[in-house]
């Protein structure tokens, strides 16, 4: 950086135009400003973190002036606000998306340029908020964008976890959690608003008394109080002057230090009401095996549901709008299953806090209150026990029981003497959880069917199981509140962001405009006969998969070939998931060369990616054998480099950006009838990667709309599955029949992978001979032909080139642009809002 050009920037700019202008010297001017104000530094003395802080304060700068205009509309206007209760919201990075959104990204680059700083230095700098598990928080994230984008008014209330998602290492091929502190440098996108707490209360009893009016009234007595305190990102939308808000609530004690205690020598007693307060929000996940895993989880779930509609309650009030029509004003979307004690709070404050009649707030209730539930999987739809809501809710426990109550009367009208039924569709299991006359439960999901005026399902098969199955006798009772609304990913992060290389050449061959509205992608289907663009795309990919390579080098010390099929899977180990089932085929190839080591082979890297929960411990040992199991062949001489395995730790929305423009092949191999839409397969769509995979959640819209050609299918439907385990399904009699199988499971007890450690591996065989739950043995044979195709079809690049561009030009359903567009009209009957500034 010249001196002379220093020295200019160095003037006075800290005028709102300044502040807010979008060209490079007034950006670099900023960012020299926030560096020296805000963070403290010189530009000599600054470190990489230093400048980092001070570019995101210089796009914060040039949000907020949206943001506040956004929030001055919207008070100013009769709008109906998105009001999105999520348990996780999975961000990613915030910086690149934001100078994307805003439309400066180029202008950013060159201030940093002219201040001789690598933009891409300080992105990589940015520590990814860990607030996610997984699939859920990033459609969260992406919902927030589209929302944003779409100008629909909308605020996501979450909880701001001190530590997030656990970082994942991997020690001798085992997964290592340790403390994921995003936190420790700060969070430039934030603003803590402390004149905006909210108390929670918790514990104690409830009292009956009447008021002056002689109207029965409900008092609760709480144990203890805690403060929710809210942290406001702004989420801008992509060149929208539309900037919504997530509000995340952290935990605080009311007195966070005794004096009185401290000064009686009770050190730790002094602080004990903080800790136990800030444990609500300390981490993401508290593994509920025990008692008080499952409290605090529960209290985690009620803490953020309260303050949120604490927080909506009080803009209607507020705003001098009637409590009765609060449902005209704000749509309260539940993400999942988790935030469904919502539904009881909002009755709580109806009609403890706010003296509304049961019957007024019942109808505000049900008519504000919408329900996506995510999963098929019986554990996911929580149970609470009937004494830890006693316990620790014990106002909310009396409320869901007069629902419940008035609920199984309405049944017994529908369904009279149907006893069945009515046990059913109760909100309390009477037989507890496991169905062994244990401890009452409250069905959660339950709750939130019914307090709900719709439910949703999120991929056409996954809703037609919730009708069908998991809740097919709330589909009897009120069949009207059901619709599918089909997930989607926001092109902004996932092509736009993640694949520069390709949205250029898209951007070039059919404009800009297909970032706002993806169908347009349709425009590329004639240019399938260009020799140029096909020969420019393949280059792309290419390029892609050359830089994940070096990426994986350097990280891991392992060489990939780039030109040989980037085979990726990349998701939470589950089971269901069958990331085993790809560890078959890797050895079924691994066979085949042992038995004739110059067979022909398309080359494959295979790239694994994804964490396991602390407690599960099947997930991590298959994490422990995709590493076994790498470790040989990448070391084995007959490969000769034909194969390689790679599992890449820490999988993050970070890393995400790094391996969807990457993959050739998009492994989406759950057993039908399991995953209720996945996200990651439209990704890897959406960056020209190919789908091999089941009949199962989004798969099957997927395939339709890119074509059956452009498609790798293989394995059992859902109704195949059903009828096979109704017939009883003997995975051992299918291992018995097919030799190639044997030799491959039996591989695994041989101590062949494991330095001879027969014993390692033996619970994950015995679980797959025994039971195979998820039938991997029963779509093994159908697997490994459908990959063999996939090695055919490989060695044709021209048509492979062809089938990868028609799966871009073909996935704009799955944008969440449309997923969003859907909800406003079906669900939340809302409309955009221009923001003017």
């Amino acid at each position: 950086m010249s001196e002379a050009f220093a020295a200019s920037l160095l003037q006075p700019g800290s005028q709102k135009g300044q502040r807010t202008a979008l060209g490079p010297e007034a950006l670099a001017q900023s960012f020299l400003d926030n560096l020296f104000f805000v963070q403290g530094r010189s530009v000599e003395r600054a470190s990489v973190n230093d400048l980092y802080m001070a570019l995101a304060h210089t796009v914060r700068d040039r949000i907020l002036e949206r943001w506040i205009a956004t929030v001055k509309n919207y008070q100013a206007q009769d709008v109906r606000v998105v009001c999105y209760l999520s348990a996780e919201f999975l961000t990613g990075p915030h910086l690149a998306n934001n100078l994307i959104n805003l439309g400066i990204y180029d202008e950013a680059e060159q201030a940093m340029r002219q201040l001789d700083i690598d933009l891409n230095v300080l992105i990589e700098q940015e520590e990814e908020p860990g607030l996610g598990n997984g699939g859920l928080g990033r459609l969260a994230a992406c919902f927030m964008d589209s929302l944003a984008t779409l100008e629909i008014p909308a605020i996501g209330y979450g909880i701001r976890y001190e530590y997030g998602i656990f970082d994942q290492q991997i020690r001798d091929g085992w997964q290592v959690e340790s403390t994921d502190k995003w936190l420790r440098f700060g969070n430039p996108w934030s603003l803590e608003r402390p004149e905006d707490v909210f108390e929670v209360k918790m514990g104690g009893h409830t009292e009956i008394h009447t008021d002056a009016q002689g109207r029965f009234k409900v008092q609760w007595i709480p144990k203890r109080m805690v403060r929710g305190v809210p942290h406001d990102t702004p989420i801008p939308g992509y060149r929208t002057n539309t900037v919504n808000t997530m509000r995340l609530w952290a935990a605080q004690a009311v007195e966070s230090f005794d004096f009185g205690t401290f000064n009686d020598g009770d050190f730790a007693g002094a602080v004990a009401d903080k800790v136990a307060s800030e444990n609500i929000s300390k981490i993401l996940y508290p593994n509920d095996d025990r008692l008080e895993g499952k409290e605090l989880r529960l209290a985690q779930q009620f803490f953020f549901v309260s303050c949120s509609l604490q927080h909506i309650v009080g803009i209607q009030i507020t705003q001098n709008r009637p409590l009765a029509e609060l449902h005209r004003n704000f749509a309260i979307q539940m993400n999942d299953t988790h935030p469904a004690i919502a539904v009881a709070e909002l009755m709580r404050l109806l009609v403890d806090e706010h003296a509304m009649d049961w019957d007024t707030a019942w109808h505000v209730t049900q008519n504000a209150m919408s329900y996506t539930n995510h999963t098929l999987l019986p554990e996911a739809l929580e149970q609470w026990p009937r004494s830890l809501f006693a316990s620790l809710l014990p106002r909310h426990l009396e409320i869901i029981e007069e629902i419940n109550s008035r609920h199984l009367n309405h049944v017994r009208q529908r369904f009279p003497g149907d006893e069945s039924r009515v046990k059913r569709l109760s909100l309390i299991n009477e037989n507890g959880e496991n169905g062994a006359n244990g401890d009452k439960t409250v069905r959660m999901a339950h709750l939130a069917a019914l307090g709900s005026h719709a439910i949703n399902g999120v991929a056409a098969l996954h809703t037609e199981l919730l009708k069908t199955r998991v809740l097919d006798d709330f589909y009897a009772l009120t069949p009207e509140k059901f619709s599918n609304m089909t997930n989607g990913v926001t092109p902004r992060r996932w092509m736009v962001l993640s694949n520069p290389r390709l949205t250029e050449l898209l951007t070039a061959r059919i404009g800009s405009t297909w970032i706002r509205d993806i169908e347009r992608l349709r425009r590329l289907e004639p240019f399938l006969e260009d020799a140029e663009f096909c020969h420019e795309w393949k280059a792309i990919k290419r390029e892609n998969k050359a830089t994940l390579a070096a990426y994986i080098q350097d990280r891991l010390g392992i060489q990939t070939d780039p030109d040989s099929i980037f085979d990726v899977l990349v998701k939470r180990l589950h089971e269901y998931k069958r990331q085993h089932l790809q560890v078959l085929h890797i050895l079924t190839l691994l066979k085949r060369l042992q038995r004739d080591p110059d067979a022909e082979m398309t080359p494959r890297t295979f790239i694994f990616g994804g964490k396991a929960a602390p407690g599960y411990r099947m997930a991590k040992l298959i994490i422990k054998l995709i590493h076994s199991v790498g470790e040989a062949i990448n070391a084995d001489p007959i490969v000769r480099g034909r194969l390689k395995v790679v599992f890449l730790p820490d999988f993050s929305v970070k890393l995400g950006q790094r391996v969807y423009p990457a993959a050739d092949l998009s492994e989406q191999i759950s057993l039908a009838g399991k995953e209720a839409s996945g996200t990651g397969n439209m990704k890897f769509a959406m960056n020209g990667a190919i789908t091999i995979g089941t009949l199962d959640g989004a798969n099957i819209e997927i395939r339709e709309e890119v074509g059956e050609d452009n498609f790798f299918l293989f394995g059992l439907t859902a109704a195949e599955v059903e009828n096979q385990k109704r017939d009883g399904y003997n995975p051992r009699a299918v291992y018995e029949s097919n030799a190639n199988l044997r030799e491959t499971i039996d591989s695994l007890t041989s101590g062949e992978f494991s330095h001879g450690d027969r014993a390692l591996f033996e619970p994950l065989v015995s679980s797959l001979l025994a039971r195979d739950e998820y039938m991997l043995l029963a779509d093994y044979q159908s697997y490994i032909d459908c990959q063999d195709r996939v090695s055919l079809a490989y060695k044709n690049q021209e048509q492979w080139t062809q089938m990868s561009i028609l799966n871009v030009a073909r996935i704009g359903k799955f944008s969440s642009d449309r997923s969003i567009r859907d909800y406003c009209a079906n669900i939340w009957k809302t409309w955009p809002v221009s923001i003017e500034l």
